[in-house]
């Protein structure tokens, strides 16, 4: 399968968040609002990726 630079463009951001969700989930005290919001938006990434 080609990756297409849109693809790459959505694994790259879906790795950002990843990082983003890991930082939050080591803070002394992470905040579930902002980890649920993280979660939500690398699914929807995932759906995206997948659906290419």
């Amino acid at each position: 399968m080609q990756s297409t630079a849109h693809q790459t463009a959505l694994e790259g951001k879906h790795a950002t968040l990843d990082r983003r969700i890991a930082e939050e989930e080591h803070r002394p005290l992470p905040d579930a609002v902002t980890l649920a919001a993280l979660k939500k938006q690398k699914l929807k990434l995932k759906e995206e990726i997948a659906g290419l």
